[in-house]
């Protein structure tokens, strides 16, 4: 519970002195705040970042019916986390903005889901 959140908290790096510190919610300088998200990686082609997508119901009052809807969220990886595959059920904590497009750290894996 280091950073706020009811997660585990992962192991030290291996190596410390090339560790990236400013990226880590765990042993690092990186605050998280806001929303936490849980979703389903469905992409992991990019270096410390995947693709988390979450699928929700929204109503639409005309028709008093359910609809649903999905959001992919890139979230940055730290490397005490890696490596995640395709398919595993994560949870997101929303952050500063790591770049153009992140602003969302994984803080747990939830389970392996494999393949789909």
């Amino acid at each position: 519970m280091a950073i706020g959140l009811d997660v585990a908290q992962p192991p030290e790096p291996e190596n410390p002195e090339d560790y990236d510190y400013e990226t880590c919610p765990f042993h690092g300088s990186l605050s998280v705040r806001g929303q936490v998200i849980e979703g389903r990686v469905v992409s992991t082609e990019m270096q410390r970042t995947v693709i988390v997508e979450r699928e929700y119901e929204v109503k639409v009052p005309k028709y008093d019916r359910q609809m649903k809807r999905r959001s992919r969220i890139p979230a940055h990886v730290p490397e005490v986390l890696e490596p995640l595959s395709t398919g595993d059920d994560v949870k997101i904590a929303e952050t500063r903005p790591l770049s153009k497009t992140k602003s969302h750290v994984v803080v747990e894996v939830a389970s392996d889901g494999g393949e789909d």
